[in-house]
This record gives C-alpha cells, sequence and structure tokens, in this order.
C-alpha cells in the first residue's frame, strides 16, 4: 500500500494505491468460516416493496400538494423533507441493486424504476451496472467510477472547491461513469427512461412544473451539503491509510436502508440493509477495530476543512490485475 501525502498540512499528489485484493472478499471466507450461521442472514427484505411504496406515494402527493407553493416555501420542504425521502429512495434503488427485495431479479428491476419515479430523473438501471462493478472490482482504475476522475483532483484542491464538489457532488456521480467508461444503453435503460419520462410529463401536465421542480430540487439538496449525503464521502474516503472501507454507526441508518453499515454491506452485499447490524453482532473481532464514524455531518466537515483530504483520498489498483473481462455479480 502507498499513498503521496506530502508536507504535514499539505493535501495528498496521488492515491493510495494498494497492490493487494480489495479485502471484502478474503474478510467475508474468514468470517463464514467462524460463524456459517451468517448465511442464515441472506436473501430478500419482505418489507421492501411495502416501504418503498409508502415512500413514493408519500413524495409523489408531497410535489402535487406544493404545485402552487411559493419558491422559499417549496426550497424548504425540499430540503428538510424531500430530501429525506429522495435519499431514501436513491438507497433503497442500491438495495435493489443487489436484487434485496425479491429472489426473481426482474421483480427487483422493475421496483427499482418504481422507486425512481419521484427521484425525476431515470437512474435505477443504470446505477445498477455501475455500482456492481464497484463491488467486484473496488478501487480498480478505469473500472471503479465510484473514483474521482483527474478532472476532480486537479480542480478540487482546496476548501472552496471541496465545498462546490460537496454541493453538486450528485452531478459528478452521474456523469463521471458517462465520460470515463461509457456503457451503451440497453432495453431496460430505454424502459427506464420512457417511465420516467411519462411520469414527469404526467406531473407537469395535472399539476404544472413547480411540482417536478420540487422533485428534482429534492434530490439535487438531498445529495449536496447535507448530512444524508456524508455517506458518500464517508463509505470509502482514507481518513486512516490503514483502511479503505467505513461504517457508520449513527440514528440516520433508520432513514437509508443502514448503508452506513458499510464495511458489513460489502463484506456481505447478499444481506438486506435491516440485518447488517446482526453481522456486527455476530462477528464483533473483525470490526471493533475499524474506525467508524456516529456523523455523517462531521464526516462532510472533515472532509471540507482538512487541508490534507480531498479527492486523492482513495484507493486505487492497477487494471491490468483484473484483466479486461468486466463481470457482474
Amino acid at each position: 500500500m502507498s499513498g503521496e501525502s506530502g508536507e504535514e498540512g499539505v493535501m495528498a499528489t496521488d492515491f493510495f494505491w494498494s497492490y493487494t485484493d480489495e479485502p471484502h472478499a478474503s474478510r467475508r471466507r474468514q468470517i463464514l468460516s467462524k460463524y456459517p450461521q451468517i448465511k442464515e442472514l441472506f436473501g430478500p427484505d419482505p418489507w421492501a416493496f411495502a416501504k418503498i411504496t409508502l415512500v413514493v406515494l408519500l413524495q409523489l402527493w408531497t410535489a402535487c400538494s406544493l404545485n402552487n407553493a411559493g419558491w422559499l416555501k417549496m426550497l424548504v420542504v425540499a430540503y428538510f423533507f424531500g430530501s429525506i425521502l429522495n435519499h431514501n429512495l436513491f438507497l433503497a434503488i442500491h438495495e435493489l441493486s443487489h436484487n434485496l427485495a425479491f429472489s426473481t431479479p426482474v421483480y427487483n428491476r422493475w421496483l427499482g424504476i418504481f422507486a425512481n419515479l419521484p427521484v425525476g430523473v431515470p437512474m435505477s438501471v443504470t446505477f445498477q451496472k455501475y455500482h456492481l462493478e464497484h463491488h467486484r472490482f473496488q478501487g480498480v482504475d478505469g473500472i471503479d467510477m465510484d473514483i474521482p476522475s483527474s478532472v476532480e483532483t486537479k480542480v478540487v484542491r482546496n476548501i472552496f472547491a471541496k465545498s462546490i464538489w460537496v454541493l453538486f457532488q450528485l452531478f459528478f456521480y452521474a456523469f463521471r461513469p458517462v465520460f470515463l467508461n461509457p456503457k451503451p444503453p440497453g432495453l431496460w435503460e430505454f424502459t427506464n427512461l420512457a417511465i420516467q419520462l411519462a411520469l414527469d410529463a404526467a406531473l407537469v401536465y395535472f399539476y404544472g412544473w413547480k411540482s417536478l421542480a420540487y422533485l428534482i430540487l429534492s434530490t439535487f439538496v438531498g445529495g449536496g451539503m447535507h448530512p444524508m449525503a456524508g455517506h458518500f464521502i464517508s463509505e470509502h474516503y482514507i481518513f486512516n491509510p490503514d483502511q479503505e472501507t467505513y461504517s457508520y454507526y449513527g440514528p440516520l441508518n433508520l432513514l437509508t436502508w443502514s448503508v452506513g453499515y458499510h464495511n458489513e454491506h460489502h463484506d456481505f452485499p447478499r444481506i438486506p440493509g435491516h440485518k447488517l447490524h446482526k453481522v456486527k453482532q455476530i462477528a464483533p473481532e473483525f470490526y471493533e477495530n475499524f474506525s467508524s464514524y456516529k456523523s455523517w455531518s462531521q464526516v462532510i466537515y472533515m472532509y471540507i476543512m482538512d487541508r490534507t483530504v480531498g479527492p486523492f483520498s482513495r484507493m486505487k489498483r492497477k487494471a491490468t490485475k483484473y484483466g479486461t473481462t468486466k463481470k457482474e455479480e
């Protein structure tokens, strides 16, 4: 493992490079060897459909109710309420990308398209493709699109630039794969697009542009300078050079499908979020020595204010070791 951090107080000028495989597959084998009962946690969440449906209907109802609201009221509601619902749905889509609502994969894909509706822009199908590669090829140069691009590493070099990056980080996550690792769209992408555009058009036709604007605004503010968006940074940005994945054990897990249990999730992506805490309970010795967080807001503050932390604060691996075949789990 190597990384160049420069002088004390100076931002790193290169990624942390690892010359070993990502740590989760080997730890998974170790844990299962010692605690085979963890396999009993594998499988879908029987309440996923109901939880997603409730949030989708509540958010769409809110959007319709705000069709004549003033822009200030809409912004306040979007930040303190709509952002929570849309971020919840974004992480529901994350859950569905691992087929954790139904045993039949295609049902998860349809539910993902449904969960996508209040987000305002189609992303569920495309997200699954890139996210599964993030798991299988964590940190691999040119494959894992969770890693900041070279443009980001050159531009995001100070507190002001990091603040702007956090505010617009959803755009970086959305457009980074398009430019660095584009994938040809298929039938499912076009289906996702068509259904999303139909919902957006119906919303505008029956309730006006403000209803759609509220959904888009909820997505934007919920993925920017918002406590829930702290998980984007907390999961893999390196604050401890000996660790590349971090967990969060705080109350917002209740609203985010327990995505904060991120070491546990990468170790066992077949376990639904509401059971991930049981992994730590069953095998505490595998997690108790890791650095972890209790506040996502604090993580955002640390990222912005710590002059030694920036886009280079990520672990990378050489792509040549992994060949050119990109398989999805």
